[in-house]
């Protein structure tokens, strides 16, 4: 229909709901006082110069009650959802981060029982099961190689206290850093403890996207953003993309990796220690796009140093994993 006259049909609803006992739609499953009927209305696009009224509810009982009130062809003009409840997003602090936590979310503190701590980053599972891995960094989960598969995995982390009674599960799988240059990833998996519980799309803003950027789908400039046990939920933009030579200070030796992508911060830096093992996404689609693994002190434009990344898309293949949005 013609916006005008989706217009006219929103504030003929609006007005209806409005003369209707609040408890007559989703007021009553709301908690708290509350005078709200429960519907949200507004115009969703469907051509050039069309449009629907969108109705959006907590319910499926409330749809039936709101389209009981409109006649056939009304119907056929409505764009209706069944949302659920709508709260605040809000980010987790750096010290909820580096607390004990279960359900296990993304940003949380974690580590191999010999490390201090770094970053849970997301969620995997091998192809063809239904078992969910935890993905962070080598260093993180597997201790710079030293660690062997078996090894316990605390959250949190050392550092922040973990011990013993906060293992979650076991180093699963890691990939190997090569002395010579070349190397891809930092990467590691840790299987979970039966009955560990975990929240896969507990990122600030909701989930991530199921479609991970591909390796050579990262521009610079552009905008991201991800979250870590020690800096908290931070925006960026890339600098750099296809990076060879990133040489990286372990505690045996130097590493290079190649193929890197270069984050600095927006408003003062992207990264400090303890954040590596974070994911990284796209501002404008939520697609993961990296594994934050190193970074340094100084040099980027906007203060602070400038992180690097492994493209996501290589961590997986490298690991024979596929990524889980939740």
């Amino acid at each position: 229909m013609l916006p005008d006259n989706a217009r006219e049909l929103k504030a003929r609803l609006s007005k209806r709901l409005s003369e209707v006992p609040p408890s007559s739609v989703a007021a009553s499953s709301v908690d708290g006082p509350s005078r709200w009927s429960g519907v949200a209305l507004g115009l969703t696009p469907v051509a050039r110069g069309q449009v629907h009224l969108a109705i959006r509810l907590i319910e499926q009982a409330d749809a039936d009650v709101v389209l009981g009130g409109l006649d056939a062809g009304a119907r056929d003009e409505v764009d209706v959802r069944v949302i659920g409840p709508v709260r605040p997003l809000t980010s987790p602090t750096p010290d909820e981060l580096r607390r004990r936590g279960r359900p296990l979310r993304p940003g949380a503190s974690v580590g191999h029982r010999d490390v201090t701590a770094g970053t849970l980053g997301g969620f995997v599972r091998r192809r063809g099961t239904e078992e969910l891995l935890v993905l962070s960094n080598n260093h993180v989960l597997a201790n710079s190689d030293a660690g062997v598969t078996g090894d316990p995995v605390f959250q949190p982390g050392v550092a922040d206290g973990g011990l013993d009674t906060d293992r979650i599960g076991s180093l699963a799988a890691f990939i190997r850093f090569r002395l010579e240059p070349g190397n891809l990833v930092d990467a590691a998996v840790a299987a979970l403890d039966p009955g560990m519980t975990t929240n896969p799309a507990g990122y600030p803003g909701g989930p991530l996207s199921a479609v991970v950027a591909a390796a050579d789908d990262t521009d610079p400039d552009e905008l991201v953003e991800k979250v870590g046990r020690t800096t908290g939920h931070t925006r960026g933009r890339i600098t750099a993309v296809e990076v060879d030579g990133v040489g990286v200070q372990f505690d045996d030796a130097v590493h290079t990796f190649d193929d890197q992508v270069e984050i600095e911060g927006v408003s003062g830096g992207f990264s400090a220690g303890g954040d590596s093992g974070s994911v990284i996404w796209r501002s404008r689609d939520r697609a993961p796009l990296g594994l934050l693994f190193a970074g340094s002190t100084t040099g980027g434009s906007a203060g602070g140093g400038v992180t690097f990344a492994n493209p996501l898309a290589t961590v997986l293949r490298e690991l024979d994993v596929e990524w889980f949005a939740g």
